[in-house]
């Protein structure tokens, strides 16, 4: 209660007697009511460590959640799940404080080297890279959008040496998880299901700018459409990983259902610090991780799977010996293997603040949001604007080649945003943005109503590197994305959806609001002529906003592929009972936010380590 006072810190000094009784009594229950569903909910913490299980899963955010699951289905398998972080709070599943968790120690607080070509107007030239420190991940952190991804990103992962990895085979998979509560999608059984923990919903209050947006998509030619059904293309109201108005981690759908199971065991606020492996028999059989300060061991009957996300899962690997073994000589780590580990890393990212002002109260400012008022209402009934996802409201997947053919493979999304940087303070903090430019751009404008588009490069030709600092766990690896160092292909991607933004603002949906483009430039970029390529070639090399979606730093290929760390089955090429089950082992990343498909990719290898230990698989499509 002390932590949700401080979020809403202008509230705490509110004159409650202006309120009814009965109203703060109700939204207290309310309080007090989600906080027992969570508190309840999450599986206890461990007492008695045993000495060996038959899997030991590092990282409970998304795959480590659902693998823990899907494996102690087996009643023979006993399973421990290890997490860095601590339980997951009531605070976290209200969607609209999604931002304001980057501020809490449910993150790890990366950020990136100084960049030479992006990140320019951040502070010190870094990208802020929040990643999830908490029983659920970064499925916990994030904004909630469920984004399967294009067919052909599967079917060439399958052609680059991948077998069942095409969109047909993993189809079923992505439909496993999912329990869709849009009601026009639920009779859509080829594409979506009813069936799975995890719910899927559209927000239950959202700004009448997203109209606007999908209006405006449509007036220019698009159309409106289910970006998770046969065809991805165009404009859509983003489905959220939600449930009744709050967020639905994966620790919710997937840990809170087993918590009483007794082959499962759970381990919190531990750091994993090598996976230990046999160097003749080339195989791990173990882990160590500390705990309150002391060094504990535990080994693994069958296998160890690193599920820590494509940040901690190369770094661990590192530590342990597996990776290039250039680079672990230089900081005194005998290689065990020599391995690709943490390059061909790969990110979405974006221009961000793309802002536009309008002349009505319909946007989303933080002064309206944070109301008592409103706070009663999402903890009696779970609505009103408290359950809109960081204000994130609505996309448009496009094709920069190919515009007008709406079974093509989009290269762009826009994501349109109710509000924009000046809608909370939180904004310019998350984003790490530099205070000169901050105060010059958008402090003139911090009592307005605006909305703001991301521009999102889905398809980047950009490669970067995560690195070990050092030979000790708790040193922050380098982190290197390379942003815009391709030759052009990234900028120009992004530029056209500049330009597409600016043509939906000067349509009629968005004009009927006074949409106006902010047109203070950047002071980064006051050479070039406002409005001009050159300018927004610049700004988006000073607000480079990353996405969120780090992967591919362990990818998956055959033993013929000289950038594979996992084959096929998610094995390490060369380490017997060693998995990689996370984003990390995407060959390339997908055109959707990574979330939908690391919950698919843990889906797939729950079966095939069921397989692999003589286990029959049932699911059909």
């Amino acid at each position: 209660m002390i932590y949700f006072c401080q979020l809403f810190s202008s509230l705490c000094n509110f004159p409650l007697a202006t309120f009814g009784r009965d109203t703060i009594f109700d939204g207290i229950a309310g309080f007090l009511r989600d906080a027992a569903e969570i508190h309840n909910g999450e599986p206890a913490e461990t007492s008695s460590i045993l000495p060996k299980y038959d899997f030991i899963i590092v990282g409970a955010g998304t795959a480590g959640c659902i693998l823990s699951n899907r494996l102690t289905e087996v009643d023979k398998f006993k399973v421990l799940l290890i997490e860095a972080g601590g339980a997951e709070q009531v605070f976290m599943d209200i969607p609209v404080l999604a931002t304001m968790l980057q501020f809490t120690d449910a993150n790890w607080k990366y950020r990136t080297e100084p960049q030479k070509a992006g990140c320019m107007g951040m502070r010190d030239k870094r990208c802020a890279w929040p990643r999830g420190k908490v029983v659920g991940g970064s499925s916990v952190l994030h904004s909630m959008m469920h984004t399967r991804g294009n067919k052909r990103d599967y079917d060439t992962w399958a052609a680059s040496g991948n077998p069942g990895w095409d969109y047909e085979s993993v189809l079923k998979y992505f439909k496993k998880s999912e329990n869709i509560e849009i009601p026009r999608l639920v009779n859509d059984k080829k594409y979506h299901s009813t069936e799975g923990p995890m719910t899927i919903q559209e927000p239950r209050w959202r700004t009448p700018l997203s109209d606007a947006f999908l209006d405006a998509g449509v007036e220019i030619g698009g159309n409106v459409n289910d970006y998770n059904g046969e065809t991805q293309i165009g404009y859509s109201i983003i489905q959220f990983t939600m449930k009744n108005g709050t967020r639905m981690s994966v620790s919710r759908a997937f840990l809170h259902p087993i918590k009483k199971r007794p082959n499962f065991h759970i381990i919190k606020n531990a750091l994993v610090t090598k996976v230990l492996i046999n160097p003749k028999k080339r195989r791990a059989y173990g882990v160590k991780f500390e705990k309150d300060g002391k060094q504990v061991v535990v080994r693994a009957k069958r296998e160890v799977i690193l599920s820590a996300g494509s940040v901690n899962s190369p770094q661990l690997l590192m530590l342990s010996g597996i990776g290039p073994r250039d680079d672990l000589t230089k900081i005194n780590i005998t290689t065990v293997s020599d391995l690709p580990v943490g390059y061909n890393l790969q990110d979405h990212y974006a221009l961000g603040g793309l802002t536009f002002i309008i002349n009505t109260t319909d946007s989303l400012r933080f002064e309206r949001i944070a109301t008592l008022n409103n706070i009663i209402e999402y903890f009696c009934h779970h609505t009103g604007p408290l359950t809109v996802p960081t204000g994130a409201e609505a996309l448009a997947f496009i094709d920069t080649k190919n515009p007008n053919n709406k079974n093509s493979y989009p290269d762009l999304e826009l994501l349109f945003v109710g509000g924009s940087i000046v809608s909370q303070n939180a904004y310019r903090y998350a984003f790490d943005i530099d205070d000169i430019l901050y105060d010059t751009v958008y402090k003139p404008i911090a009592n307005s109503d605006t909305w703001m588009v991301f521009p999102m490069l889905l398809l980047p030709k950009s490669r970067g590197y995560i690195k070990l600092r050092s030979n000790k766990p708790h040193d922050k690896p380098i982190i290197n994305p390379n942003y815009f160092t391709d030759g052009g292909h990234d900028e120009h991607v992004i530029l056209y959806g500049i330009r597409k933004v600016l043509q939906l603002s000067q349509t009629k949906a968005f004009q009927k609001y006074g949409s106006k483009l902010h047109d203070i430039p950047i002071p980064h970029c006051a050479q070039h002529k406002f409005d001009s390529d050159s300018y927004w070639l610049c700004a988006m090399r000073a607000l480079t906003n990353t996405i969120y979606h780090p992967c591919c730093t362990a990818k998956m290929g055959p033993s013929s592929d000289p950038e594979a760390v996992v084959d096929s089955r998610l094995k390490v090429h060369g380490i017997k009972g060693l998995r990689v089950v996370d984003a990390s082992i995407m060959p390339n990343i997908p055109a959707a936010h990574t979330n939908a498909p690391t919950m698919m990719i843990a889906e797939k290898a729950a079966d095939m380590i069921k397989e692999d230990w003589g286990i029959p698989i049932l699911i059909s499509n």
